[in-house]
């Protein structure tokens, strides 16, 4: 393998060179496909963690994205999710695992971009149980994904993700916390044996691990409510799949709207236990899922160049890992 896998960040994307090599390669993979680019590419999202191109193509717009090295496993990732569900992702039209680069066609604009009120809520009432479906249909491939690098966050291990968290987290308030944080950070570690009870009773559930998204929101879905994509799986893990109702905090909603949700996610899974208990590891799964939020805000910043890291990233683990201590169990991170 050559060095230039290793090339990452923003400094490097932002660069004359690198974009002509992506472009070579993007015209490549459209050869390849029959089509031709008919014009210059378009930066449409730069981060250190991901780059984003949108790029005119003879059969309409097509999309470059390039990740960071702690996202890599997302371009295999959409060859395995297209072998089992084609019709709930972008079918990619190249991919290159070395350079961490796919290339997918235009999925639309997402609910978040065209939808609002009413509309958003009623179309991710339809939207949500395809994504259960696709979770229960991966639920068979938990080795596969590990192979490509999806992080193990299944429950009979957060427990020691918990500590892993907790570490990332304390030398965080070590350099840069204040005393309000440190306290927090005394309050989260006394929690450890009622995480590990929570992780008891979701390992021991009728719902097997599966992919949780981890960033389940409107504007990472594509498409017709009735016919979604699911887009931009960087964040993903194997985990208990309700932890992916997490998202479902980060947006302004009222109970009643927030319960209508999350019972159109949990219709799927209906024929495996009862309703209340269903909701019972739903909520244990979330609650969980806020360590797994915070090891992959670490994981993330971690791999960034540190010149190319803003302060207020820094602060996401610790804010994912105190969200525990709040009696909801939606996040806030």
């Amino acid at each position: 393998m050559s060095g230039e896998q290793f090339e990452h960040g923003v400094a490097v994307w932002s660069s004359e060179s690198w974009l002509r090599r992506a472009i070579a390669w993007v015209d490549e993979r459209l050869a390849e496909a029959g089509l031709d680019r008919t014009g210059e590419p378009e930066e449409r999202s730069m981060r250190p963690w991901a780059a984003v191109f949108r790029v005119p193509a003879s059969g309409g717009l097509v999309w470059l994205k390039a990740t960071g090295p702690q996202a890599r496993f997302e371009v295999g990732l959409y060859g395995l999710l297209h072998s089992i569900a084609p019709e709930r992702v972008l079918t990619p039209l190249g991919v290159s695992m070395e350079r961490a680069w796919v290339l997918l066609p235009d999925g639309g604009p997402s609910f978040g971009e065209r939808l609002e009120g009413p509309a958003l809520v009623a179309a991710l009432g339809e939207a949500l149980p395809a994504y259960a479906r696709l979770q229960r249909d991966l639920i068979p491939h938990a080795q596969e994904l590990l192979e490509l690098g999806v992080s193990d966050m299944r429950p009979e291990i957060m427990p020691s993700r918990f500590d892993e968290a907790v570490e990332a987290v304390r030398a965080y308030v070590e350099r840069r916390g204040d005393e309000p944080e440190r306290a927090l950070l005394t309050e989260v570690v006394g929690m450890r044996e009622t995480v590990a009870g929570w992780c008891d009773r979701l390992s021991g559930s009728v719902v097997q691990p599966s992919l949780d998204h981890n960033d389940l929101h409107a504007w990472n879905i594509l498409g017709d409510p009735t016919d979604p994509r699911f887009y931009d799986w960087g964040d993903g893990v194997l985990s208990h799949p309700f932890a992916s109702m997490l998202a479902l905090g980060w947006v302004p909603m009222s109970d009643s709207t927030r319960t209508r949700l999350r019972d159109a996610y949990l219709g799927p899974f209906g024929d495996l236990a009862p309703h209340d208990e269903l909701v019972e590891l739903l909520e244990l799964a979330c609650r969980v899922g806020k360590i797994a939020r915070a090891l992959t805000w670490y994981r993330s910043v971690s791999a960034l160049n540190p010149d190319e890291v803003e302060e207020r990233w820094l602060s996401g683990p610790s804010e994912s890992l105190f969200s525990l201590l709040e009696d909801s169990w939606l996040g806030r991170a």
